[in-house]
């Protein structure tokens, strides 16, 4: 029996689960961090749909608010054959619950892990992709985690684009005119994100497609390597190489779409033009049910889901926590714009302030000691680019309330300075 909330529970003849007497719950389709997906039919239709359930005792920060309201918005702001569909959203005071289209086929991801894909067959999902990613931007919506694990495929091989929870409005971007939020998956992300100079999300989700239709027709990423570090570096300068078996068409166009410049990189419509997209080409005609919701309608929306006090979720697929402060108990990544001099010297600083030995490693960091053993702490600095680098933090023994208590009352803050400051306002 699927794990739907007691009070919402009704059984009918056939001792099945109704959810609100409207989605007859079927088998568990995925689970994530902090939802769980199923099938479930519609009892007045018959039409199957797919229910991503929220606990919202898991994700109990009010502070993302913002980011459920925002998906919301954005999935409903979306109708295009190539776009999961968002029906409807309901809640009780314990969970959150999206019906959504039932998409048959899965990920496309499992299509390529299980061999590369012929230029055809690429160019069809890929054709399909970028009418849904120009429509996004038409719209004003940048995706920013485009990866064969958010696109699935319907029975009649028909591309599905979803999972818009790190999606950006056209109203986030700042008065430089881009988006600052450092987000998405790390083989998948542009170079100009790593930069954290700020970007447009645009630009970024093409490099994304480009990263896709590599995967797609080579069956492996052009960006990969078991260390991060160097797969990072590989992203910034454009380090690839194209497998014999592509054509010159495909690679003189994935070359324009992971082109590192995000100035010089091609847009949308150029990529319309493009020769080896067009082969075969037709527009995705249909009608665009959302252009029938003004603001207004949509802000009422908004309105009706907050009195259920809705908290944002994750798919267990956001990994933003590498480039963003996202504290966990046993470990932290962050960017920082400071020396590792600098770094090393304020934690040995604030080491000594509370009585702790330290240790220096050989490479880039430290390991800090307590005296009787409760604490062994350590901290790596790994250069990314000339401005930046990634600061990797992690218990490595001794107690956890005590490495709870140095990391987060004591050396976190001043670490990152007024970094927590910027992060807490950007977005």
């Amino acid at each position: 029996m699927p794990d739907i909330e007691p009070e919402i529970e009704n059984e009918n003849s056939d001792n099945k689960t109704t959810l609100f007497g409207k989605y007859e719950m079927g088998k568990l389709l995925g689970c994530g961090a902090f939802a769980k997906v199923y099938h479930a039919r519609d009892v007045r239709s018959g039409q199957s749909v797919a229910v991503k359930i929220i606990n919202k005792k898991r994700v109990a920060s009010a502070s993302l608010m913002s980011n459920i309201k925002r998906e919301i918005s954005i999935m409903r702001r979306l109708t295009h054959p190539n776009i999961v569909k968002l029906h409807e959203v309901l809640a009780t005071k314990s969970k959150i619950y999206f019906v959504m289209e039932f998409v048959k086929g899965g990920e496309l991801f499992n299509k390529v892990a299980k061999g590369r894909l012929t230029e055809d067959i690429s160019r069809r999902y890929f054709q399909q992709l970028i009418s849904a990613v120009g429509y996004c931007h038409a719209r004003g919506v940048f995706h920013r985690d485009l990866k064969p694990e958010n696109l699935l495929v319907d029975e009649n091989g028909n591309l599905k684009v979803s999972d818009f929870g790190l999606s950006a409005l056209s109203d986030q971007i700042q008065p430089d005119g881009l988006l600052h939020t450092l987000c998405g998956t790390p083989a998948y992300v542009a170079p100009e994100i790593l930069g954290k100079k700020g970007y447009d999300g645009a630009k970024v989700d093409i490099w994304s497609c480009g990263v896709i239709l590599f995967v797609l027709n080579a069956g492996y990423l052009p960006f990969n390597d078991p260390n991060l570090m160097a797969m990072y570096k590989k992203i910034y300068k454009g380090e690839y190489r194209f497998p014999k078996w592509m054509s010159q068409d495909l690679k003189r166009l994935i070359s324009r779409l992971l082109d590192t410049n995000p100035e010089t990189r091609i847009t949308i419509d150029e990529i319309l033009k493009d020769p080896w997209f067009k082969k075969g080409y037709k527009p995705t005609k249909f009608y665009d049910e959302a252009t029938k919701l003004d603001e207004k309608d949509e802000a009422e929306s908004v309105s009706r889901l907050n009195a259920f006090d809705l908290i944002s979720f994750s798919s267990g697929l956001n990994l933003s926590g590498l480039f963003d402060a996202s504290s966990v108990d046993e470990g932290e990544r962050f960017l920082s714009a400071d020396p590792p001099e600098k770094l090393m010297e304020t934690v040995e600083r604030v080491a000594k302030a509370q009585k702790l030995r330290v240790r220096k490693k050989k490479d880039l960091g430290v390991i800090v000691e307590g005296q009787n053993g409760d604490l062994v702490f350590g901290m790596d600095v790994h250069r990314l680019t000339e401005e930046l680098v990634v600061v990797e933090v992690k218990r490595k023994g001794g107690d956890s309330s005590s490495y709870k208590e140095f990391w987060r009352n004591k050396l976190r803050a001043e670490l990152m300075g007024q970094r927590e400051s910027q992060v807490a306002s950007s977005e």
